[in-house]
């Protein structure tokens, strides 16, 4: 048996999976606010419960914002900000009494999708999260690429490609840095940048469905956002040259970014013809708990 822990900025869950990958158990609670040592208990209680269900031990592997340091193990980048600088994996290790295997969000979900999700059988898949926050994963012939520095596919903190008039001023983000990707294509980035243009505050799924229902301001929203998403993954494009891009996070859903974002990306990828693909993740908001999982190889 493995479990996988999605450790997300609003919710964590947990899933156990047994050696052909077939799901036996899921549960979902809400990520205490800001309290690293609650969130350290919430998970080992989550893996205590869930082992005495299936009466067995598993593995456990986890998926977190942000990342170990190579260099002393410390998580950094993370978005839920109550995490950076926390020897996560080690506290968890000592308080559940056995290893732990843990990688960033976004490169579980990317594990997940060319395991055996919408990137299957690909030979380069970048996964995506449009959530909390903007995260990427990359995997190569099956193979999870984690880079010299431990921070391959973080594309949420690249600068904006091409930014300029609607996209200016620069956001600030979280990382001290202005105009990080994550600052627009995040749910909280789409919902400042129309609470900017029309002074209104709405949520994303607010705007998505008053878009749907002919709202011309929402529309407008979610037409920058879409065009600000192509800039961004043409970018990555022009250097990884995937074979398919999978989308996951809380945005993800919104079905019009299929149709669109593809046609806009051709504008900035350096090739005559575009054959990358753009799809939703097929395990959806379960891939990077799923992925998690699949830290372990099957035994």
């Amino acid at each position: 048996m493995r479990i996988g822990i999605d450790l997300g900025g609003t919710k964590i869950e947990i899933v156990v999976l047994d050696r052909h990958g077939d799901e036996r158990l899921r549960r979902r609670v809400p990520t205490p606010q800001g309290d690293y040592a609650a969130t350290v208990e919430t998970v080992a209680a989550l893996v205590e419960a869930a082992e005495r269900e299936i009466g067995a031990r598993a593995s456990v592997g986890i998926g977190t914002p942000g990342s170990p340091s190579p260099r002393d193990g410390r998580i950094r980048n993370a978005n839920s900000t109550c995490l950076n600088g926390r020897l996560l994996q080690h506290d968890l290790a000592v308080r559940l009494e056995r290893e732990m295997r843990i990688a960033n969000d976004a490169n579980c979900l990317a594990v997940s999708e060319a395991a055996d999700g919408a990137g299957a059988g690909a030979r380069t898949v970048f996964g995506v999260i449009l959530g909390t926050g903007v995260g990427g994963g990359i995997v190569v012939r099956g193979e999870l690429l984690v880079g010299a520095n431990a921070i391959a596919g973080e594309w949420g903190h690249m600068p904006l490609p091409l930014a300029e008039g609607e996209d200016l001023p620069f956001p600030r983000c979280y990382c001290g840095r202005r105009g990080c990707i994550e600052t627009y294509l995040s749910g909280p980035g789409l919902a400042a940048d129309h609470q900017r243009r029309t002074g209104r505050a709405m949520t994303p799924a607010e705007i998505a469905s008053a878009a749907r229902q002919g709202n011309a301001e929402c529309d407008a929203t979610l037409a920058r956002y879409e065009d600000r998403l192509a800039r961004a993954l043409a970018a990555v494009m022009n250097i990884l040259d995937p074979d398919v891009i999978v989308l996951g996070g809380g945005l993800s859903r919104l079905d019009r970014l299929y149709r669109n974002v593809p046609d806009l990306w051709r504008a900035h990828v350096f090739s005559d013809s575009v054959v990358t693909r753009l799809v939703p993740s097929a395990h959806g908001d379960s891939s990077g708990v799923r992925g998690a999982a699949w830290l372990w190889p099957a035994t």
